[in-house]
């Protein structure tokens, strides 16, 4: 199990979340962006920086995500791939996103671009608040938990037959 980052986008509060945690659990976390980002020097904290161009960075997290890594992603067509090969998505304001939400927010996505191509402004996203934060950590830690229950399972051996 990898969590791989979006990092272009991703806001450097939430970067800070994640290495904590990937200090904490040693879970493998991956950086990907089109310029490069610092990362702590942790043995499982690494960055892939791409080359830039339109969606690079996430051609690159879909062409490695497996099925029940996790992805942290705003980009919603990104979010879309990552959940069709399996894996998990949060945001970085900690929406967990899944097959159910996912289509319901392209769509709305859509909309907003097609009001956006007729002249309308529909204004930026809201500034990631405390709450945003706070909701971040918990779906994260949510996910660790669940992500080591898994590999427990299946490292530990079947009961010998007496």
């Amino acid at each position: 199990m990898t969590i791989w980052v979006d990092a272009d986008a991703c806001p450097v509060v939430v970067r800070e979340i994640l290495f904590r945690a990937a200090e904490r659990t040693q879970i493998p976390l991956t950086l990907i962006a089109n310029q490069f980002l610092r990362t702590p020097h942790i043995p499982w904290i690494n960055m892939i920086q791409v080359h830039s161009g339109a969606d690079e960075a996430d051609k690159e997290i879909v062409r490695r995500a497996q099925a029940d890594d996790l992805v942290i992603t705003s980009d919603l067509p990104l979010a879309n791939d990552a959940l069709n090969k399996g894996a998990q998505v949060l945001t970085p304001r900690g929406e967990a996103l899944t097959h159910e939400t996912i289509r319901a927010r392209l769509n709305m996505r859509d909309f907003l671009e097609t009001l956006r191509a007729s002249g309308m402004h529909s204004g930026g996203p809201a500034s990631l608040q405390p709450a945003d934060r706070k909701r971040f950590a918990d779906q994260l830690d949510r996910w660790i938990t669940q992500a080591q229950k898994r590999s427990a399972r299946t490292l530990t051996p079947p009961p010998a037959n007496c």
